[in-house]
């Protein structure tokens, strides 16, 4: 079976249903769709599914343990990560939760395609699921163009381990990819963390760790991969980050120069700055109006009527809130 997942809780909400939303307008409700939970503080997303019975909010938990187990395994044997997260005041391990995108190489689906809450969809992923007929590994972006946020790029052992040409072409955003159940067994899971006892370890990125690992692991084991933004012809593929801005907008449908993209990812904007906007507050992002229209596609009345001058959602802090963070009165 074919379908689509991700990874949420209730801090996402919004851009939950906003994707949820936009396979709906697609796929209507033949495409399943599994959430994978970040956490536990998933009372609103439980609630929401019970309208969505092609919607499912796993729940096996000895997938999601053995998991959290693995990845907290790996970041054990890093030499520097949680040095590093306690510095910054983070907990023992970064952002754990978002490792649990990885139980979808347990179930439910046979071939699958990985979406962040933060992405909306453009166009049917027939491409895709084809293309997983002849690669495990399916994925359609540029991180490729910045390698910093994928491995440790101090790390003298990362070229050793990895080719120039490897680095080039094969490193990937884990926003947004096909993959297939079972790719990563028992075996190559104790493979990998041997690798790593070994001292390949610390060519991983401790700030990205979901996203580094995911490379890791597929360049490691050499698992079989495709990256569309490499290989459609010259002039075809299609950006999908928020930060391009000269998408064209036709009908709740963006277009880059002519091409429809596949997705939409508000990749870097915080998950408040939806629930503010959602909640009345006129804040202006790049492709706001894409992200409302899929938001309340089904509820149109409740989408926010705003009748203040908008804010630009990264314009700097007046004095005043300056004065407030300053003492600790506010937190944004």
């Amino acid at each position: 079976m074919d379908g689509i997942c991700t990874l949420a809780n209730d801090y996402v909400f919004d851009q939950l249903v906003a994707l949820i939303n936009s396979i709906e307008a697609i796929y209507g409700q033949t495409m399943p769709v599994c959430v994978y939970p970040y956490d536990d503080n998933t009372a609103k997303i439980a609630a929401e599914l019970t309208h969505r019975p092609h919607v499912t909010l796993y729940d096996n938990q000895d997938s999601i343990q053995k998991w959290d187990k693995f990845v907290q395994e790996i970041w054990d044997i890093h030499p520097s990560a949680q040095a590093h997260w306690q510095k910054i005041g983070s907990d023992k391990y970064h952002r754990v939760g978002t490792h649990r995108r990885y139980c979808a190489f347990d179930a439910p689906f046979d071939r699958f395609v990985y979406m962040d809450a933060d992405t909306v969809l453009m166009s049917p992923l027939d491409h895709i699921f084809t293309q997983l007929n002849h690669n495990d590994w399916v994925v359609y972006d540029f991180q490729f163009k910045d390698m910093s946020h994928v491995y440790s790029i101090s790390s003298t052992k990362l070229k050793e381990l990895f080719p120039t040409e490897r680095l080039q072409t094969e490193i990937f955003c884990s926003g947004f990819y096909g993959s297939k159940k079972d790719i990563f067994p028992e075996q190559k899971r104790e493979m990998i963390l041997e690798w790593l006892r070994q001292g390949e370890a610390e060519v991983l990125f401790d700030m990205a760790p979901d996203q580094t690992i995911l490379n890791y692991m597929v360049m490691r084991l050499g698992i079989s991969n495709y990256n569309f933004a490499l290989n459609l012809p010259a002039g075809t593929a299609t950006g999908n980050a928020v930060t391009s801005l000269h998408f064209e907008n036709r009908d709740n449908i963006l277009d880059d120069k002519g091409n429809r993209l596949t997705y939409l990812h508000y990749i870097g904007l915080s998950s408040q700055l939806f629930s503010r906007v959602c909640a009345g507050e006129n804040i202006d992002f790049p492709y706001r109006d894409i992200f409302l229209h899929y938001r309340y596609l089904h509820e149109p009345e409740k989408r926010p009527k705003f009748t203040t001058k908008p804010k630009v959602y990264n314009a700097p802090p007046s004095l005043g809130t300056r004065i407030l963070r300053k003492l600790g009165l506010v937190k944004y």
